[in-house]
C-alpha cells in the first residue's frame, strides 16, 4: 500500500471511530443516570467528552476533516459556555495551524506547477512553513520580477492528493454527522457538511482563487484600513501572492485584546463582509479568524485588517447581495408580519402550499435581525448562545416554524457566511455600527 492510501486509510478510520466513542460515552452515561446522577449533569459530561476527542481528532487531519473542523470553530460561541470552555484551546488551533508537508513534497510540487526553472524567479523559500490550513500551506519566499526587482512572498502549496483526501473526508463527515451532532445543540451539522461538499472543487482550483484575490485586491487597493495582497503568480496547485508582515491574526485579538481593539477590528470585518460584494460582485465566504490579519497602521494607532484565502468565495447572481435580503431585514425591523411573508415567499423561503402565522415569523426572526436595530450593537457569545437555544426550545411557540421555512440555493453560502460572521463577532465580543454599514452597502436596506 502507498503512503498516500495507507494515510488516506488511517484518517477514515479515525472519522469513522468518532460517533462510536459517542455512543460509547452515551451508554456509560445511562449507567450514571440509572446510579442517580442528574440528566443534565451526565449529558455535559458525555458532550465534554465527546467535543475534546472531536477537535483533537480534527486538529491532527488536513483535508475535509480540518474543513469541518474549521467550519464549528466560529461556531463555537453558540455553545454553552461549560461545554465550550473545556475545548476552546482545540477550537482556535484550528484556526491556524496543522501539521505540516515535508520540504521534499514542498519542492515537487513548485517544480510539478511553476516549472522546472521556479529557483530562478523563487530565490528563497523558507524551509518551514508560516501557516497550514485545510488543503495546503503557506511558505515566506522572496520573488524575483523580470526586471530583477525583489520582494517578500507568501507561497501556498497544496498538499498532493488534496483533492483526494478533502472528498473523501467530506464523504465520511457525512456519515458521521449525525454521531457528533449531539456535541453542537442548535447547530444543523448536515446541511454544513452538505455545503462543504459543494464549495470543495472550487477551493481546490487555486487558478479561481487567483482570480479572486487579483479583482479583491484591485477592488480595495484604495481603501485605507483593509489589505488584500496582490497575486503574483499562480501555477496549478500553488499561488504565489504578496506578502503580509503581519505576527498575529483576529485569533488573537479574541484571546488577548484590549475592547478597543476588539471594536476596531470587529468594525473593520464587518465592513469588508459587505463592501466587497459591493466593490467585487463576490463575497468571502471563508469567516474564520486566521484568514484576517493584524496589519500595522502608518500613523502608528490601530492597526489594518488584512485579508487572506479567496479559495471560498460565492459569486453572487447579479453582481451583488439579493436586494431582497436587505428588504427583509428592514421590514423586520419595522415589525410588517405580512410584507414579511411576502417577501419571504417571493423569494423561495416559504414554499407556495406551506401556511404560517406572519405574527409568529416577525417573532422568530425579529432577534436575528436586532444588531441592525440600534447605532451600535454588542456582539457577544451570551446574546448567540441565546439566539440558538431559542431556536431549540421545544417550550417555545416558533419550535416547529423552522421546520417550514425553505433555504433557497442561492441563500446557502450567504447563509453560511452570516453565520460564521456573527460567530466571528461574538468571540471579539465586539461593538460595531453595524446598521449604518448596511445602510452604506446592503442593496435593499437603507430606507428610499
Amino acid at each position: 500500500m502507498t503512503e498516500l492510501p495507507r494515510k488516506a486509510a488511517a484518517r477514515t478510520a479515525r472519522l469513522a471511530a468518532l460517533p462510536l466513542g459517542y455512543a460509547g460515552r452515551q451508554a456509560m452515561g445511562l449507567g450514571k443516570r440509572l446510579g442517580g446522577k442528574p440528566a443534565e449533569s451526565v449529558l455535559s459530561d458525555v458532550q465534554q467528552r465527546t467535543a475534546e476527542q472531536l477537535f483533537r481528532t480534527l486538529g491532527e487531519l488536513k483535508g475535509g476533516a480540518m474543513k469541518f473542523g474549521q467550519a464549528l470553530s466560529v461556531l463555537e460561541s453558540a455553545l454553552p459556555e461549560e461545554l465550550a470552555a473545556p475545548y476552546r484551546e482545540h477550537l482556535t488551533a484550528l484556526q491556524d495551524s496543522a501539521p505540516p508537508m515535508p520540504t521534499s513534497t514542498v519542492r515537487q510540487q513548485l517544480t510539478a506547477h511553476l516549472g522546472a526553472d521556479w529557483r530562478q524567479r523563487l530565490v528563497w523559500l523558507d524551509g518551514a512553513p508560516t501557516a497550514a490550513a485545510s488543503i495546503g500551506q503557506v511558505h515566506r519566499g522572496r520573488w524575483r520580477d523580470e526586471d530583477g526587482t525583489e520582494h517578500d512572498v507568501a507561497v501556498k502549496v497544496q498538499y498532493p492528493g488534496a483533492g483526494e483526501a478533502l472528498m473523501g473526508d467530506l464523504k465520511q463527515i457525512a456519515r458521521v454527522a449525525r454521531g457528533v451532532a449531539p456535541v453542537f445543540p442548535g447547530i444543523d451539522i448536515k446541511p454544513l457538511v452538505a455545503e462543504l461538499q459543494a464549495r470543495a472543487a472550487d477551493e481546490l482550483d487555486y487558478t479561481l482563487e487567483g482570480e479572486a484575490q487579483a479583482a479583491y485586491a484591485e477592488a480595495f487597493a484604495d481603501h485605507s484600513d483593509i489589505v488584500i495582497p496582490d497575486v503574483v503568480a499562480v501555477g496549478g496547485e500553488v499561488i504565489v501572492t504578496e506578502w503580509l508582515d503581519s505576527a498575529h491574526s483576529l485569533a488573537h485579538i479574541i484571546r488577548e485584546g484590549t475592547q478597543e481593539e476588539r471594536d476596531h477590528y470587529g468594525e473593520l470585518f464587518v465592513r469588508f463582509l459587505f463592501e466587497g460584494p459591493r466593490r467585487t460582485g463576490m463575497l468571502h465566504a471563508d469567516p474564520h479568524p486566521g484568514n484576517f490579519r493584524i496589519l500595522p497602521a502608518p500613523d502608528g494607532g490601530l492597526g489594518r485588517l488584512g485579508v487572506l484565502d479567496f479559495g471560498a468565495v460565492a459569486r453572487l447572481q447579479g453582481g451583488a447581495f439579493p436586494e431582497n435580503m436587505g428588504r427583509l431585514m428592514r421590514i423586520a425591523l419595522d415589525e410588517d408580519p405580512e410584507s414579511l411573508v411576502a417577501v419571504l415567499r417571493q423569494e423561495g423561503f416559504i414554499k407556495d402550499r406551506i401556511e404560517v402565522d406572519p405574527a409568529m415569523v416577525l417573532a422568530y426572526l425579529a432577534p436575528f435581525v436586532e444588531p441592525a436595530a440600534e447605532d451600535r450593537f454588542t456582539f457577544s457569545r451570551e446574546w448567540m448562545r441565546e439566539q440558538f437555544e431559542r431556536i431549540n426550545d421545544p417550550r417555545a411557540e416558533t419550535f416547529t416554524l423552522a421546520t417550514r421555512l425553505n433555504l433557497p440555493t442561492s441563500y446557502l453560502l450567504i447563509h453560511r457566511t452570516w453565520l460564521g460572521g456573527i460567530g466571528l463577532l461574538s468571540q471579539l465580543g465586539a461593538t460595531a455600527p453595524f446598521r449604518a454599514i448596511l445602510e452604506e452597502s446592503l442593496p435593499g436596506f437603507a430606507r428610499e
